[in-house]
Formats: C-alpha cells, structure tokens, sequence
C-alpha cells in the first residue's frame, strides 16, 4: 500500500498528491478500466476517499469515467505525461541502433529492453522484440520486480550506495521480508557482476525466462538504466546469452554510456 512506501514524520510530502498518483499506478498490463472498489483494494485507502481522488482525477482529464459501468479508464493526460517523459530520454533514441544490434544477433528469440528503476519495479522505456512470434513479447511500460530480475539487479549494481540504500528502505517499509530478501539476492547478483561483468536471469523472474542485464548510465551520469537481453528458456539457454550476449551487452553499455561510437 501506499503508506507504507513513504517516511510520515517527512513534512515536504504531500499524502493527498501521493494517492492520486498511486491510483493511476493502480492500471496494470492489459487492463482497460478498474472500478472505486477495484482501486480501494489495490491502495488499501477508504472508498470515500477513492471517490474524492477520482473525482478529482477525472476533473484533471487523467481519468475517464463510464457512468453506466461504474468504471474509469485512463485519459489522454496520462498519455501526454508518459510521451513527456519518452521524449526527455535522450538514452531512448540513442539505444534504439544498439538494440537492434543485439536483437539481430545470432538467435533469432532475443528480445532486448532498456528499463529504469520506479519504486520496487523496473518500467521499460524502449522494446525491440524478436523476429520470432512466439517470442517473449513485450512493451514500454511492462514491468519487473527489481530483486527478482537481470535487468533490476543490474540497476542496482550501477545506482551509488545511497541511492540503492533508499530503494531498500522502500522494501523494509513495505515488508522487512522483502528488504531481507533483496539484499540478498543483491549479494548474488553483485558477486556474479563482479565475475563476469553482466547479471544474470535464469528463471527469476518468470520459470520460463532467461536474460542477462547490465547497467546503464545517462552521458551526465545522473540517472541509471538497465539494458537487457532474453527471452523463452526452451529457445535462449544461459550458455549463449554469456558467451555471445552477455560480452555484447557490455560493449552497448559502454557505447550508450560515454557517447563513444562502435
């Protein structure tokens, strides 16, 4: 739930503007429209609330409400945000050459992502999918849980020690469980990049998924990305993917994160 993502005795935070975007954080893959109770279950916030907050929403044009089927779908003012925010990622269109590069390697089921951390979720910001319909098929904003993925381990091996500290704050607040195991699993992915210079994805995301990530730096160096590459265990086995992909990866990294030319 929201409250529990967030310092209370943080004066500076607005708890009402916090809600109001949790609820559109609430829309998951697929989904076209959720109702007040569907909302109220997923934030854990009173239903008179969620009515306030949506009113609100719709008032705003982020939210568009059906009156017969008591639901809400998401307006045009989302969208704008979300292109807003493609378009100021300059790594975006920077990465687009390098990753049909490492999509159009050897193996003809890669899929390759470019992802960047939000909260205790990686959110991908670019896709280039493989030639193979019957691939892994993904899209910009799918998302993956950092602890549990290539790509957010690899984020968390690039972010500064402060930075990676505050996201596992964010997991102790949500459950110390989660904090517990994200460190641990951080210790793993660290030792693995340390070895091999990539992190590695063998079913920890998804039993039929393997991938490979390695972080990803902005050319001001203020922000960190991960860039991936996987897809379906039965078609992209670890041995290729840190033999051949693996070495690629980081040389698209270098490239994407120094602005050198190939």
């Amino acid at each position: 739930m929201m409250d529990d993502l967030h310092d209370s005795k943080d004066r500076n935070f607005v708890t009402a503007l916090a809600r109001g975007l949790e609820l559109l954080r609430c829309f998951q893959i697929g989904e076209v429209s959720l109702t007040n109770s569907d909302f109220s279950e997923r934030t854990g916030l009173p239903k008179a609330t969620i009515s306030r907050l949506t009113h609100t929403l719709v008032e705003l044009e982020y939210l568009v409400p059906d009156a017969r089927a008591g639901t809400y779908r998401l307006g045009a003012g989302v969208l704008n945000l979300g292109f807003s925010v493609l378009s100021a990622m300059d790594i975006s269109d920077r990465a687009e050459h390098e990753m049909a590069q490492l999509r159009d390697g050897p193996n003809s089921y890669i899929t390759v992502a470019l992802g960047e951390l939000h909260q205790l979720d990686v959110i991908y910001v670019a896709t280039c999918n493989s030639h193979e319909g019957v691939s892994l098929a993904i899209r910009v904003g799918t998302r993956l849980p950092v602890f549990h993925s290539a790509i957010g381990q690899a984020i968390l091996v690039g972010m500064s020690d402060d930075a990676r500290d505050r996201v596992f704050e964010t997991a102790r607040r949500k459950d110390p469980a989660i904090e517990a195991e994200g460190r641990a699993r951080f210790a793993d992915a660290r030792a693995v990049f340390e070895a091999k210079g990539f992190c590695t994805g063998y079913g920890s995301w998804r039993s039929d998924v393997n991938g490979v990530a390695v972080p990803v730096f902005s050319l001001g160096g203020t922000r960190v990305y991960g860039l991936n590459a996987g897809g379906p265990s039965f078609r992209v086995k670890p041995k290729q993917l840190e033999t051949v992909y693996g070495p690629r990866l980081i040389k698209a990294a270098k490239i994407l994160s120094t602005g050198a030319t190939p």
